[in-house]
C-alpha cells in the first residue's frame, strides 16, 4: 500500500516516529480485539523529504505487505458476500479481483494514517491543533468521556480505546462475546479537534463539516456521520440549542456551549470541532450465510479467514487521520483566503 501527498509547504520538520506511531496503533495484529492477522506496517518515505525537512514536493510513502493469504479467498471467489463490494464492484467495472475487499478493504486505510501522520506535525507546527478520538458507543454500550481534557494516552489504556474505564471493560466483554459467537458488532468513535482557529472552511460547497462528513464516509464501514449535537438538534428548539456568543479574558469571542460542534455557516468558529461517525458491525462473521454466486444461482457459505470482531479499536486513528487531513486542507486554504 502506498499514497502521496501533495501540496505539503516545504520546510517542515517531519519527524517518521510520529507517523509510524500512528501506523502502529492502526495495524493489524495491534490490539488483541482485533484480527489475527499480523503487520508490521513499516514506512518507507519514496520522496518528498530530506534531512528530516519537507521539499515542497509530493510526499510518496510505502508500507509493505507481510503477512497476506490470498489463498483464504480462492473458495469464494465465485460467490457474492452480503454487505461487502463484490458485487457492485463487478457491476461498475465488471471485471474484479476476489482476493480480499480491493479497494474496499480497510487495508487500504493504511496509506491514510500514513498521510494523517503528515498532516498532524504540519497542524502541529502552524497553529498547534490537536486531534483526538476514542470508541464512544460498542452497540449499546456508551461511554462518557470529557471532550475538553481527553488525551491519545487516555485512549490507549485499554485494548478497546475507549477512555471511560467502566464502559471500557464492558465493551470489551461485549466484542470477545461476538467472537465466541462467530459475529461482529459495531459502533461509534468520537473525534475532537482543539485549539482549531476561527476561520476554517468555506461557503457552500467546501463546507467545513461537509468535508469532515465526506472524509468520514469515505472510510469503510462508516455509515453515518454527527457533527456537535447531531440529530439530538432535532429533538430540541432554537432557543435551547443557539450557542451564544462572549468574550473571554483574552478578548477572544467565543460561544458558552458548542451544539454546533465548532462549525456555524461551514466555517470554524473558534471553538473545538466534535464529531461522532458510526460504524456498521463488520460483515464479516463466520456464520451460514444466504446468497448467490457470481452466475446468479443461490447459495450457503460460511466465512473463513482473520477479520475483526469489531472495527472500532483500529478505525480510531482512522477518524483522527482523516480529520487531520481536512482541517490541513482547511489551514493551507485560509492562508489565501484574505490579503
Amino acid at each position: 500500500m502506498g499514497c502521496i501527498v501533495d501540496g505539503c509547504p516545504a520546510g517542515m520538520i517531519l519527524d517518521t516516529d510520529i507517523i509510524q506511531a500512528d501506523l502502529d496503533r492502526r495495524r493489524p495484529g495491534s490490539t488483541t480485539l482485533g484480527t489475527k492477522r499480523n503487520e508490521p506496517d513499516e514506512l518507507e518515505i519514496l520522496s518528498g523529504v530530506y534531512e528530516g525537512r519537507t521539499l515542497g514536493t509530493p510526499i510518496a510513502m510505502l508500507v509493505k505487505n507481510k503477512d497476506a493469504r490470498s489463498r483464504d479467498y480462492d473458495k469464494i471467489a465465485k460467490v457474492f458476500r452480503p454487505s461487502h463490494a463484490d458485487y457492485t464492484y463487478a457491476a461498475r467495472f465488471g471485471h474484479r479481483d476476489p482476493r480480499g475487499g480491493g479497494r474496499a478493504s480497510a487495508r487500504e486505510t493504511v496509506a491514510r494514517v500514513a498521510a494523517g501522520g503528515v498532516a498532524r506535525q504540519l497542524l502541529d507546527q502552524m497553529s498547534s491543533i490537536q486531534v483526538v478520538a476514542w470508541v464512544d458507543q460498542v452497540g449499546t454500550l456508551v461511554a462518557s468521556v470529557d471532550t475538553d481534557k481527553v488525551l491519545r494516552s487516555d485512549v490507549d489504556k485499554f485494548p478497546v480505546r475507549c477512555p471511560d474505564e467502566n464502559a471500557a471493560q464492558a465493551m470489551q466483554i461485549h466484542i470477545e462475546e461476538a467472537r465466541k459467537a462467530r459475529d461482529t458488532v459495531g459502533g461509534v468513535i468520537g473525534v475532537v479537534a482543539r485549539n482549531v482557529p476561527a476561520g476554517l472552511g468555506a461557503p457552500v460547497f467546501e463546507k467545513l463539516d461537509a468535508t469532515i462528513a465526506a472524509a468520514m464516509m469515505s472510510l469503510p464501514a462508516a455509515k453515518g456521520v454527527e457533527i456537535g449535537s447531531g440529530f439530538s438538534a432535532c429533538l430540541a428548539t432554537g432557543s435551547t440549542h443557539n450557542d451564544a456568543f462572549v468574550t473571554t479574558e483574552d478578548d477572544s469571542i467565543r460561544t458558552q456551549t458548542n451544539h454546533s460542534g465548532g462549525i456555524q455557516g461551514g466555517i470554524s468558529n473558534g471553538m473545538p470541532i466534535l464529531a461522532r461517525v458510526g460504524f456498521k458491525p463488520v460483515a464479516t462473521h463466520f456464520l451460514p450465510q444466504q446468497t448467490v454466486t457470481t452466475d446468479g444461482e443461490a447459495t450457503t457459505f460460511t466465512a473463513t479467514g482473520r477479520h475483526d470482531p469489531c472495527v472500532l479499536p483500529r478505525a480510531v486513528p482512522m477518524i483522527e487521520s482523516m480529520l487531520l487531513l481536512v482541517l490541513a486542507d482547511a489551514a493551507l486554504a485560509a492562508r489565501i483566503a484574505t490579503l
